[in-house]
C-alpha cells in the first residue's frame, strides 16, 4: 500500500462525526470533511515528510483533510527555502478555504529565516485577483512580518487591497487588529488615515475591541471612531 493509502485509512480512522459538524458550521461550502482534529493531521503531517513524502504531494486529494495534509506537509519536508517555494506555488492555486489558507500558513515556519526571499514571493499573490490567493498573502504578512523592519510596509499593502470577497476583508481586518497588537505605535498612526473601504473598517474595529491584547483604552477610542463613521 502505498503512503497516500495509507495515511487516507488513517484519517478515516481519525475522523470524529460530532467535530465534523462542528468544523463544517465553520468552513460553509467545504466538501468531502471527515472531522478530524489539526493537531492529529499536524503529527501526521510529520510522520509522512520523513518518509514517501513526494509520493504523497504528487497524489490528488479527494478529502479537504488530505489538502490540509499536504499544505501541512510542505511546512514540514526538510528541503532548500527555494524547494519549498515551487512546492508553495503548486499548492496556492489549490486552497479552497480559510481553514487550508490559515494552517498552511501556520506551518511555513521557514519565513522567519528567509524573510526577505518569501517576502518577494508573496507579492504576486496580492495582485492575483483570486480571493484565497490573496488571503494566503494577507494571512502569511500578519503571521510573520509584523515586525519593526516591515510594518509601514505592510499596512500600506493593506490598504491598497482591492477585493470584495468576505475571506478578503476578515483577513484584512485580523491582520490589522493584530498589527495594532504588536506595532500599535505605527498601526494607530495608520487608522487615523486609511483608506480602506467601509465594510472592512468595521470589521477591522470589531476585531480590534475582540482582542485581548489591545488595551481598553484604545477600544473605547475605536469605538468612537466607529460611531462616528
Amino acid at each position: 500500500m502505498d503512503i497516500f493509502m495509507e495515511m487516507r485509512q488513517e484519517i478515516e480512522r481519525l475522523a470524529e462525526k460530532d467535530y465534523k459538524t462542528f468544523s463544517a458550521s465553520l468552513v460553509p461550502g467545504v466538501e468531502h470533511m471527515l472531522g478530524v482534529r489539526l493537531p492529529q493531521l499536524r503529527q501526521l503531517a510529520k510522520q509522512i515528510a520523513g518518509s514517501e513524502w513526494q509520493q504523497y504531494l504528487a497524489a490528488t486529494p479527494y478529502y479537504f483533510e488530505e489538502l490540509m495534509l499536504q499544505g501541512m506537509v510542505i511546512g514540514s519536508i526538510r528541503v532548500t527555502p527555494e524547494e519549498r517555494l515551487r512546492y508553495m506555488a503548486d499548492f496556492v492555486p489549490r486552497i479552497n478555504s480559510w481553514s487550508v489558507c490559515d494552517s498552511f500558513c501556520s506551518g511555513l515556519k521557514f519565513t522567519s529565516k528567509h524573510q526577505k526571499l518569501v517576502w518577494e514571493f508573496l507579492q504576486p499573490y496580492l495582485q492575483s485577483g483570486q480571493e484565497y490567493q490573496i488571503r494566503f498573502a494577507i494571512i502569511m504578512m500578519m503571521d510573520y512580518y509584523l515586525t519593526e523592519d516591515y510594518i509601514d510596509t505592510v499596512l500600506q499593502l493593506l490598504d491598497g487591497v482591492q477585493h470584495d470577497g468576505y475571506y478578503v476583508k476578515m483577513a484584512v481586518a485580523w491582520a490589522l487588529a493584530t498589527a495594532l497588537a504588536k506595532q500599535p505605535e505605527p498601526t494607530w498612526q495608520y487608522f487615523q488615515q486609511h483608506h480602506l473601504n467601509a465594510d472592512t473598517w468595521k470589521k477591522t474595529i470589531q476585531k480590534c475591541v475582540e482582542s485581548r491584547r489591545i488595551p481598553e483604552e484604545q477600544k473605547a477610542a475605536l469605538r468612537q471612531m466607529r460611531a462616528m463613521r
